[in-house]
């Protein structure tokens, strides 16, 4: 059975250039790689709260309205094992949050999205399906 996993796609503005928020990992796989906040769905949890929790627990970020970006199931997207992952998205102000790395993240930061570090699984594919979602509505 594959197993099931959310990520959230966090932009914010910064001197009018777009970033996005990353966690670096602290275990495996892509020990010390950056990646989105994100991990596995629990048993009696909704999508959306899943990626809200993961959020919260990796980099202390709560309160952002999240929209689901769709589902990314490639084969060998984890080399955990099969695994589907399911995106969201969402818009909040920096100044508003004072992230900080938990559970198992080792680090947080934002960049901006023109100039991402190379990314985890599959999630360079996650940023650009969320930006196209975000340029619709913004």
């Amino acid at each position: 059975r594959p197993m099931a996993t959310v990520d959230a796609v966090i932009f914010a503005q910064k001197n009018g250039r777009w970033e996005v928020l990353l966690i670096q990992r602290k275990q495996e796989p892509f020990a010390g790689c950056w990646a989105l906040p994100g991990g596995f769905i629990e048993m009696d949890e909704p999508l959306e709260a899943a990626a809200a929790r993961e959020l919260f627990e990796e980099a202390g970020i709560s309160g952002i309205e999240l929209e689901q970006v769709g589902a990314f199931g490639a084969p060998g997207r984890d080399p955990r094992g099969r695994s589907i992952g399911v995106a969201f998205w969402g818009v909040t102000e920096q100044e508003r949050h004072s992230p900080r790395a938990d559970d198992d993240a080792q680090d947080v930061a934002w960049f901006p999205v023109d100039a991402l570090p190379p990314l985890a699984f599959d999630h360079g594919q996650m940023v650009a399906a969320a930006l196209v979602a975000r340029d619709r509505k913004h």
